[in-house]
């Protein structure tokens, strides 16, 4: 997307998150992703069809093209999370662009927000739980705007915005959700550390539990194989 004009001079302000108890039942662990996730970001794009393209990027996006916007994300200055199935494939993601502090101070006044998710993952909330980790995330940093950019038609995505409270403001083919972000608290610093560290855990379980099953597939192979041999001649 392109660099968004001003904001409307009084975006609507977040609502308050859903219970803890909800929250814990529809808890999906969201792991934050690094310059050695370019690959696999990439692939999960470049998976997406065309009508998933053009609701993402607003225009159809060709492989080369993807392929420039994940080289260009800039880590240092940018947070993009993601969503891994139990076969360590990303199945959603989502980038949080920052724009830049203004002159003499440290903390950047608005970010956008951005998410895919894969189609064998639809219909799970995905969409949701990035955007509220999302959220959390953009407080914590000290963001007092969070602007969505996407076409009129991608009602899923602002329905999700207008589900936080946001303000969408229609143009034609195009549509931005403004929300105001309140201040961060003790709170919100402990939610985003806990559920950080618990996504981490759960991944390397994960990544642990499928490195044991394909060491099993692979000795089911052998025996299969030995015994399928011929027996050797005396």
């Amino acid at each position: 997307m392109n660099t968004p004009p001003d904001p409307p001079p009084a975006p609507a302000a977040a609502r308050p998150r859903t219970d803890w108890s909800r929250r814990l039942v529809n808890w999906v662990p969201i792991r934050s992703l690094g310059p050695r996730h370019r690959e696999r970001i990439a692939a999960h794009l470049k998976a997406l069809d065309e009508r998933d393209r053009w609701l993402r990027f607003g225009h159809a996006a060709g492989d080369a093209q993807i392929d420039d916007y994940v080289g260009s994300i800039d880590f240092n200055r940018d947070e993009v999370f993601g969503i891994f199935n139990r076969r360590l494939e990303l199945v959603a993601m989502a980038h949080l662009a920052y724009a830049a502090a203004p002159e003499g101070g440290w903390r950047p006044t608005m970010v956008e927000f951005g998410v895919s998710v894969a189609l064998a993952a639809r219909g799970r909330g995905y969409g949701a739980r990035l955007f509220e980790h999302a959220i959390v995330h953009a407080r914590n940093r000290g963001t007092d705007r969070l602007l969505i950019h996407a076409l009129s038609e991608n009602q899923a995505m602002l329905h999700i915005a207008r589900q936080a409270g946001a303000t969408v403001r229609r143009d034609g083919p195009e549509a931005q959700a403004w929300l105001q972000l309140p201040p961060d608290t003790l709170g919100s610093q402990l939610e985003e550390l806990v559920e950080s560290h618990a996504a981490e855990a759960s991944y390397q379980l994960r990544r642990h539990a499928l490195q044991l099953e394909q060491i099993l597939e692979a000795v089911g192979e052998a025996r299969r194989r030995l015994g399928a041999s011929p027996p050797s001649d005396p």
